[in-house]
C-alpha cells in the first residue's frame, strides 16, 4: 500500500492539469477490489450475507451494498447486547477483513461488516470519499431499522477509521466509536513519507480530514494504534485522539502492526471497552482466538 501511495503522489505534479486527477486518486487511495485471502475466507464462513439498497444522493444511481453479519451467541438472550458496524480499510474487501470482524465478535459484539461501492459484491462504482461516507450512513440506518433499540457502536480500521469518524460526527445515536490504525488526514499521512516535503497537499482531493471532524463526535471515542505500525505512524493516531473533545481513551498496542493490532492487543481492547463504554457486563469473560494470523 505504501508503494502505491508513493506512486500516486509522485505522479500528481504531472497530472495537475488532467481531468482524471481525482479519479486516479480515488483508485490509488481505495484500491477497490474483490481481493481476499485464505484467512479471511475461513473467517467469513458462517457469517450471513446482508444486502443494503438505497438511492445515492451523490451519484443519482441506485446502490446495492454487500455485507457480512456475525451474530453473537448472546444476542437473542440479551436485549442490551451490543451491535458493531465494521468499516474496513483500503485494498481488501469485506471477506478479507472478516478475521478482524470475528475478533470483535469474540469480544461480545454482533458485527455487520460492509463493502463500499467498488469492493467485492457491492455496486461497481469507483469509490470516493463522499460515496464511502454515504455507504456507511446507509449501513448505519439499516442497522437501526433492523435492530431498533439496540446499543450500536461504530468501528473503523485504517481508512475505515476516517469513515467511522465522519459517520459518528453525523449521527447522534451511536453508543461509542472505535478506530484502529487511523490517521488525522491523507495529507498528514503523505507528510510522513521520505518525500513528504514535496508540496502536493493542495492537489489531494480525497483528503479524509478526520482530525477536523473528530471534535464533533458526541459519543466516547477509543483510539487504538499498533506500536509497530509502519504504514500509519502511531503519532498520527495520538494526534487524532488529542483532537477529540469528549470522553476518550488512547491504547498503544506494543508489537502491533497495521494488520494485527486487534489480535495482539485483544486483552487491551477488552479492558478499554469495559472502562470507556461500560461494556464489562456485556462482554464474555474470556475470548478464544479462533482466527489467527
Amino acid at each position: 500500500m505504501k508503494r502505491l501511495f508513493v506512486t500516486l503522489f509522485a505522479a500528481l505534479a504531472l497530472m495537475a492539469g488532467c481531468a482524471t486527477l481525482d479519479e486516479k486518486q480515488r483508485t490509488w487511495i481505495f484500491q477497490p477490489s474483490d481481493r481476499s485471502w485464505a484467512g479471511g475466507v475461513s473467517a467469513a464462513q458462517g457469517m450471513d450475507d446482508v444486502w443494503i439498497e438505497f438511492p445515492s444522493q451523490v451519484t443519482g444511481k441506485p446502490v446495492k451494498l454487500h455485507g457480512l453479519w456475525a451474530q453473537h451467541e448472546n444476542f437473542a438472550a440479551r436485549p442490551d447486547a451490543p451491535i458493531l458496524l465494521y468499516l474496513h480499510g483500503a485494498r481488501f474487501n469485506v471477506t478479507g477483513s472478516a478475521f478482524r470482524a470475528r475478533r470483535m465478535e469474540e469480544l461480545g459484539f454482533s458485527v455487520l461488516a460492509i463493502d463500499y461501492r467498488g469492493f467485492g459484491k457491492s455496486s461497481s462504482d469507483l469509490p470516493s470519499e463522499t460515496m464511502a461516507y454515504e455507504d456507511a450512513r446507509a449501513a448505519w440506518n439499516w442497522l437501526e431499522q433492523k435492530y431498533p433499540g439496540r446499543p450500536r457502536y461504530i468501528f473503523g480500521h485504517s481508512l475505515g477509521g476516517a469513515i467511522a469518524i465522519e459517520l459518528a460526527a453525523q449521527v447522534d445515536d451511536e453508543a461509542g466509536t472505535v478506530v484502529e490504525g487511523t490517521f488525522t488526514s491523507i495529507p498528514d499521512v503523505v507528510s510522513t513519507f521520505k518525500w513528504g516535503w514535496l508540496p502536493v497537499s493542495l492537489l489531494i482531493t480525497q483528503r479524509f480530514e478526520a482530525v477536523k471532524r473528530v471534535p464533533d463526535i458526541g459519543s466516547p471515542l477509543l483510539v487504538v494504534h499498533g506500536g509497530d505500525d509502519r504504514l500509519i505512524q502511531p503519532e498520527l493516531g495520538r494526534k487524532l485522539f488529542e483532537a477529540a473533545k469528549g470522553r476518550k481513551s488512547f491504547v498503544l498496542v506494543e508489537g502491533g502492526s497495521h494488520h494485527n493490532t486487534n489480535s495482539v492487543g485483544q486483552a487491551q481492547y477488552r479492558a478499554a471497552l469495559a472502562d470507556l463504554f461500560g461494556l464489562g457486563d456485556a462482554l464474555p469473560e474470556t475470548a478464544v482466538n479462533v482466527v489467527r494470523n
